[in-house]
């Protein structure tokens, strides 16, 4: 089944202090068959990791570093996240009281009939409720 992964699965493999056995799983999955993502997603995880930088939470190679092996993943970004944004994710986002952001991942889920991997409980939340397969 495909796969979508949100920004705080792939912040469990950047930061140690947040990896667990499941995001480890998660990343061997990944490594194995692949992800998709929304077009959102390289922004997301850049700006999350520059303000690591910033705050002193990671060093500017660290965060390079970090980059490099995502860039490295079988990551598929979707060219039709934009196009719904307006429409479908504001709905979704609407409806299931999440933030656009959050909703663009669960959209894409919906549209590929895919699992959904994520660390965020309301995203998860709606998720399931939604019929979405979820891991953890």
């Amino acid at each position: 089944m495909t796969l979508v992964i949100d920004a705080s699965i792939a912040l469990a493999w950047c930061f140690e202090d947040e990896a667990s056995r499941e995001s480890d799983a998660i990343a061997e999955r990944v490594r194995q068959s692949g992800a998709i993502v929304p077009g959102l997603f390289a922004l997301e995880i850049g700006n999350i990791l520059l303000q690591a930088e910033r705050k002193g939470r990671l060093s500017a190679a660290a965060v390079s570093e970090r980059l490099e092996l995502l860039g490295q993943l079988a990551l598929i970004t979707d060219a039709e996240t934009a196009g719904r944004a307006w429409r479908e994710t504001q709905n979704l986002a609407r409806a299931q009281r999440l933030t656009t952001y959050d909703a663009a991942y669960l959209e894409l889920a919906l549209r590929m009939g895919a699992t959904l991997a994520t660390r965020d409980r309301d995203l998860a939340t709606a998720a399931r409720s939604l019929g979405v397969p979820v891991l953890p």
